[in-house]
């Protein structure tokens, strides 16, 4: 039983390299100097664009502190602005500027690229099987870690 659980944990970690290996060129990240989790910043922000710090972190499920660093790095690099808010000029709006928009566009092209190639050989009922599999996967990990978080 313990033998079967680490052949599929060494199997689904193979996979893991297989698939960064998919990657075409440098991703526009990495290009720039930002992580994923900063990535999913942007994005929130690209979807959400006048959204306070507390908006973000909550959208995100994360600590304003981690936001707020994040933010001071974001708009260090060119690709956020921070705005008063009209109505309370204590509280701060973040927005994409142009640079965080093109690199907000670009890395959206590359995801949905690489979506595409991963998927490319999958019948429209396996997609939906991956698709349901992993995000079962993944709801298990956030959940584990919250756990541990509370703890």
């Amino acid at each position: 039983m313990a033998n079967t659980k680490r052949n599929e944990e060494e199997a689904l970690i193979a996979l893991f390299k297989r698939l960064r290996n998919l990657i075409p060129g440098i991703p526009p990240t990495e290009e720039v100097g930002i992580t994923p989790p900063q990535f999913n910043l942007l994005e929130r922000v690209a979807n959400f664009p006048g959204s306070s710090m507390r908006e973000i972190a909550e959208g995100l499920n994360l600590t304003p502190p981690t936001v707020s660093v994040a933010v001071r790095r974001l708009e260090k690099k060119g690709f956020l602005l921070r705005k008063p808010d009209a109505q309370d000029k204590r509280s701060i709006r973040l927005y994409l500027t142009k640079e965080g928009e093109a690199l907000y566009q670009r890395g959206e092209v590359f995801r949905r690229s690489m979506a595409k190639r991963l998927l490319s050989g999958l019948s429209a009922e396996e997609k939906t099987q991956l698709t349901n599999l992993l995000g079962r996967a993944i709801h298990a990990a956030e959940t584990f870690n919250k756990e541990i978080q509370d703890d």
